[in-house]
């Protein structure tokens, strides 16, 4: 008999769980989860403290209601600790089960930066339910919250914190917020803007230390300045889960090394989420998600799916000043265009025939995202 596994119950586990459902009823279906299996949506942790969502209001179904919508056993709790290409079998700490397709939908972890001091350990970071939980009791506490790293994320969590009425202070090296994402005049408007509300701004500095001061904290960056603190968030960065991967002897990366199929180096082995890469690509977004687990329901249903996908804009969560980013390709040739108009910033990264390959539009410009997404050529067709 098939059996169909799931490693992880994250967006991409469940919704590729969803999609396979719509194709097949009765093939059992297994997922395996590290926690506790509710469904809950991961983008909302990064604005859940302006919404006033606790961890538990973010819970949109259980893991047993989810269980009983897709006719799967849902293992909770469960660490897997081996994989076997050879018998086909996942082994978690107390079980073993076969599968004649698996999927793995590990997703990514926190990068964790390289910080000194005796209340390193003391940084904390945010990438599930349990650690937003977490968060939210520390917070209760912190009128100033220093946050390390200037990226989507951590300028998401500014915005967010800072509308809880607490200061907040925000550490990175780039000259500008998003620098790998937005060309300087739109990081240097997010910046203005989330100033206004009364960000702080540490940037081209990193944080080297992190020194316990009678319960609040001294970070000392690396231009010698001390910032006092009550809580630390680290959003540097996430790095694509491959450890059980590697181990059971899949290519890997940055990510799972996967096909057009979403298959692994190793037949009837998938991956997709945040933890896969795809002729060089690794995207930790909602879209790409959405179109991979389409397409891979397909495909282990028996009707194997060729994976494309159309431009992709992201958007930034910052309400203080919108954003919207449809990446030029890797590697792609060409210039930014860049005009900073009333209310926004209109970017286009055009070739030498001046033909579209991305575009930044933040403010007032984001108006203009449905036109120009029509102009951008596919992610990947």
């Amino acid at each position: 008999m098939n059996h169909v596994v799931v490693i992880g119950a994250g967006l991409a586990g469940y919704t590729l769980a969803k999609e396979f459902r719509k194709l097949d009823k009765q093939t059992p279906l297994h997922i395996i989860t590290q926690d506790d299996g509710h469904f809950y949506s991961k983008p909302m942790l990064s604005n859940a403290l302006s919404k006033n969502k606790t961890a538990e209001g973010l819970v949109t179904t259980t893991a047993a209601e989810m269980a009983a919508q897709l006719n799967a056993t849902i293992w909770s709790n469960s660490h897997v600790k081996n994989i076997d290409t050879q018998t086909r079998t996942v082994t978690t700490n107390d079980q073993t089960v076969n599968f004649t397709k698996l999927v793995l939908a590990l997703g990514a972890s926190q990068v964790t930066p390289p910080i000194k001091g005796n209340a390193a350990d003391k940084v904390v970071s945010i990438n599930s339910l349990q650690d937003y939980a977490k968060f939210r009791v520390l917070l209760e506490n912190a009128k100033h919250v220093a946050i390390i790293g200037p990226g989507l994320i951590g300028c998401e969590f500014a915005n967010d914190i800072i509308s809880t009425g607490r200061d907040v202070t925000v550490i990175g090296p780039g000259a500008t917020p998003l620098d790998r994402l937005l060309p300087p005049q739109a990081g240097k408007a997010l910046q203005d803007k989330l100033g206004q509300l009364g960000i702080n701004w540490r940037l081209g500095v990193t944080a080297d230390s992190v020194d316990d001061n009678n319960g609040s904290y001294s970070v000392t960056l690396s231009s010698g300045e001390i910032i006092q603190t009550d809580l630390i968030l680290s959003a540097v960065g996430l790095r694509p889960n491959i450890e059980l991967a590697e181990n059971a002897g899949l290519q890997v990366n940055r990510g799972i090394v996967v096909n057009r199929f979403l298959e692994t180096s190793m037949t009837d082995i998938f991956a997709l989420g945040d933890c896969a890469e795809i002729e060089g690509m690794v995207l930790p977004f909602v879209l790409p998600i959405m179109h991979s687990a389409r397409a891979l329901a397909q495909t282990i249903s028996g009707n194997p799916v060729k994976l494309s996908f159309p431009a992709m804009p992201v958007v930034v969560k910052t309400p203080a000043h919108s954003i919207v980013v449809s990446s030029p390709p890797i590697n792609a040739s060409g210039e930014w265009q860049v005009s900073v108009e009333e209310g926004g910033v209109r970017a286009l990264f055009q070739d030498a025939e001046n033909k579209l390959l991305g575009y930044v539009l933040t403010g007032a410009s984001v108006a203009e995202k449905q036109k120009l997404t029509k102009e951008v050529p596919p992610m990947l067709e």
